[in-house]
């Protein structure tokens, strides 16, 4: 899952992912691919790395799997304490919070890059991009190593007050993309809308992806429908 550009000095692995989450009037929709790699390894080919840190709380994990599995759990935790303690679901940016000050605490020791997004009833659907004490809340956010093939992509086709179904699209067929292109990257995608009536998880499987070029008519294919 490790971003690409970065690497465990003591193996020389490298090991890569794509995740993306994007914000859309009501909610959030965040997406990610599966495979987990070591070098030219696969070590697993459908690791789910979408985490619910709350009920409508999610965060899509890159970098070293186990730093990231545990900061998530960590913050799982904390959230659950918090929200009997306010007897209320926790914010959003609460969640953020917390996945920051452990990045920000240990970025010595842990290699992770968790986008956080959900919704609440303060402020809606929101998305945030932490990284080693970086909290920036954005309309999109990308992240691993297959997002360097992408983002020309993203900022193209990204507009602002897209519907949740053009967000679920938008998301599908970034990720083709970057499994398409990375090698670090590729599986099934994982989906998960989260809005005021709650969280839907979707998974499409590699064959069900757009591919965007059939090689059989030399035409462009088109783009999934979610």
């Amino acid at each position: 899952m490790q971003n690409v550009s970065e690497h465990d000095s003591s193996s020389g692995l490298k090991m890569g992912t794509t995740i993306i989450a994007v914000e859309f009037d009501g909610g959030v929709v965040v997406g990610s691919d599966s495979r987990v790699s070591a070098g030219a390894s696969v070590v697993n080919r459908v690791m789910n790395k979408l985490s619910p840190l709350h009920d409508k709380i999610y965060c899509a994990l890159s970098g070293s799997a186990a730093d990231a599995q545990t900061i998530a759990e960590i913050v799982n935790y904390q959230l659950d304490v918090h929200s009997i303690e306010v007897d209320e679901d926790p914010l959003v940016c609460s969640a953020a919070t917390l996945v920051k000050n452990i990045s920000y605490k240990y970025k010595e020791e842990l290699s992770a890059h968790l986008i956080v997004a959900g919704w609440d009833k303060r402020a809606g659907g929101q998305v945030y991009a932490t990284l080693n004490g970086l909290l920036s809340r954005q309309p999109f956010a990308v992240g691993g190593s297959g997002s360097f093939y992408i983002y020309g992509f993203v900022d193209a086709e990204y507009r602002a007050g897209m519907t949740r179904q053009e967000c679920q699209e938008f998301v599908i067929n970034s990720l083709s993309l970057a499994m398409n292109r990375d090698g670090s990257s590729g599986g099934v995608a994982y989906l998960v809308t989260i809005d005021t009536e709650g969280v839907e998880e979707k998974c499409i499987l590699g064959n069900q992806l757009p591919t965007f070029y059939d090689p059989d008519t030399n035409e462009p294919s088109k783009a999934v429908k979610v």
